[in-house]
């Protein structure tokens, strides 16, 4: 018998039981012995019995599902990210559902309104970079679906957060290109209204300062998450062949590619004339000419610990005490985009 058509009912009626009693035994119920237990039980492995999700969510009040919202799924990062997510919800019984808002706030909008209509569990969810408020995800809040952010957030917006240390990465990835002796540096920033632009941008300013060197403000340029907004604005900023930067912090993995590209098409040598690194480490980082140095995150743990978080919330129904702020740690990828020979690391090694 085809198992789409095994009901409680069909149960009940082969072992001649009600079926509140089959319902119970399968919860393993105490008010249930144990010889009809395993009558039951036996009888559903048999005819391989699986309950119709949309009767368990109206009985639980779930839909058992989590919604995903990143801005671009063919991101490597967000890929991870997904993966991360869904190894948690697998396991705890939940499915997922991911959508992609191309880093709009129209489609981001709109697919929140698509997981309200669906009565998903709860939202996981990286905003797009043109967000400036958190309106559309109250809504949810409001409706009882509980919302944790990754990677982007909203401001002034109460819920558990997961997030990376962007600063250190930032300042790190800096003094790096420092040690490689560059002294103009540039940092493609991304949107200047995002946190994570904000920190990023922090960073790179501190680097300089502890290294007594100059910020150049032009040469601390905003553009979108796009790989055409990086080789359009590198080309900007190498267009002065008698002043242009000899080191490149991209805040983005797309804004690091277009960048690559454009100083490759411009025919300079790097990292001997410019030095670069990037953000995020996508898969294509090693395989470029020259590899791309990048400051890695730790995609797939963030989706963990923002599935984790998520699912308390929906489990525990309620505001907790306090919500969280995690922050991870960054790794820093050199490769040969950035590393120099005869670098300031190099000779300081030769007196070790």
């Amino acid at each position: 018998m085809n198992s789409s058509i095994i009901t409680l009912k069909e149960i009940a009626r082969r072992l001649g039981v009600s079926k509140s009693t089959v319902s119970r035994a399968l919860r393993d119920s105490s008010e249930i012995g144990e010889e009809t237990k395993r009558k039951v039980l036996e009888l559903a492995q048999e005819l391989s019995y699986s309950p119709n999700p949309i009767a368990l969510s109206l009985q639980r009040s779930r839909s058992q599902t989590i919604g995903i919202i990143v801005p671009e799924i063919a991101n490597s990062f967000f890929a991870l990210v997904i993966s991360g997510v869904e190894e948690v919800a697998y396991r705890m019984g939940y499915h997922i559902i991911i959508y992609q808002s191309h880093d709009s706030v129209d489609r981001e909008v709109a697919d929140v309104r698509n997981i309200l209509v669906r009565r998903a569990d709860g939202l996981v969810v990286s905003t797009a970079s043109s967000v400036r408020n958190g309106d559309h995800f109250r809504t949810l809040q409001e409706q009882g679906i509980p919302v944790v952010f990754f990677d982007r957030k909203v401001d002034n917006f109460q819920t558990h957060q997961v997030l990376v240390d962007d600063f250190d990465g930032a300042f790190r990835a800096t003094e790096h290109l420092i040690a490689q002796g560059c002294r103009r540096l540039a940092c493609l920033t991304g949107p200047q209204h995002l946190p994570i632009v904000q920190q990023r941008t922090a960073g790179f300013r501190a680097a300089l300062h502890k290294n007594n060197l100059p910020v150049r403000e032009e040469w601390l340029v905003e553009g979108p998450f796009r790989q055409q907004s990086g080789n359009q604005l590198t080309k900007e900023l190498c267009a002065n062949a008698a002043d242009y930067p000899d080191g490149i912090l991209a805040a983005s993995t797309s804004i690091a590619l277009g960048a690559h590209l454009a100083i490759r098409e411009m025919g300079l040598r790097m990292p001997e004339q410019v030095a670069l690194i990037g953000f995020s480490d996508p898969p294509i980082a090693p395989l470029l000419d020259p590899p791309l140095s990048s400051v890695a995150q730790p995609g797939f743990e963030m989706g963990q610990q923002a599935a984790e978080l998520l699912i308390d919330l929906i489990e525990k129904k309620g505001k907790p005490i306090r919500y969280q702020t995690r922050i991870l740690q960054t790794d820093l990828v050199i490769r040969k985009s950035s590393e120099r020979k005869g670098s300031m690391v190099e000779e300081m090694n030769e007196f070790i």
